[in-house]
């Protein structure tokens, strides 16, 4: 026959069980809800460091798995996309150990300075990422079409030209006219504080 007091601290176990779970499930909901609002940001400041963007996304996986494996570590409350880009900073700078053949590296301190000043930068870029999703809404439609075909991963001018249905040579005019504007509204809207 099973005594109370055994009971009792089976029920505790239990509880505590359960209690831990839960825990474990709010550390998870909270991760997701950092990386998906900082997750264009780390991609920015690895594709800063890294100049392949093949490579730049392998390396942002392997980031989100460091930075999984160390969320206990993260202290809520404080800023995340810079925890983040420090652990993206730490896998570059393992991953360019491992590749050092290559023609293309820089030195360390090269690269620490440019991923600190992309740190400094996140904000801003930020911003103006804000800013032109707004500007890209106030295009006419054909200019919107031929601008997403040119810029597009695998886009270019002769695709913005089928897409706009305009000669190449008048592509290429309209594309100046419309980065200009485009480039205007981003910073007058930066300017003013509001995206």
């Amino acid at each position: 026959m099973e005594q109370p007091e055994a009971r009792d601290s089976m029920k505790e176990t239990c509880d505590s069980d359960e209690s831990l779970d839960e825990v474990k499930t709010d550390r998870h909901a909270e991760f997701l809800r950092l990386y998906a609002k900082h997750q264009h940001r780390v991609l920015a400041y690895i594709l800063m460091l890294v100049p392949n963007r093949t490579d730049a996304e392998d390396l942002l996986q392997d980031t989100v798995v460091l930075l999984w494996e160390k969320f206990d570590e993260f202290e809520l409350g404080t800023d995340f996309a810079a925890w983040a880009c420090r652990v993206a900073f730490l896998t570059v700078s393992n991953h360019r150990k491992r590749f050092t053949r290559s023609k293309l590296l820089f030195s360390d301190d090269l690269l620490e300075a440019v991923a600190d000043r992309a740190l400094e930068l996140a904000p801003h870029l930020d911003d103006r990422r804000d800013a032109l999703r707004e500007c890209m809404k106030r295009l006419e439609d054909r200019d919107r079409r031929m601008i997403m075909a040119r810029y597009e991963p695998g886009g270019g001018a002769k695709r913005a030209a089928a897409a706009s249905g305009r000669t190449i040579g008048a592509t290429y005019k309209a594309l100046y006219r419309i980065r200009k504007a485009l480039f205007d509204c981003v910073t007058l809207r930066v300017a003013e504080g509001g995206a």
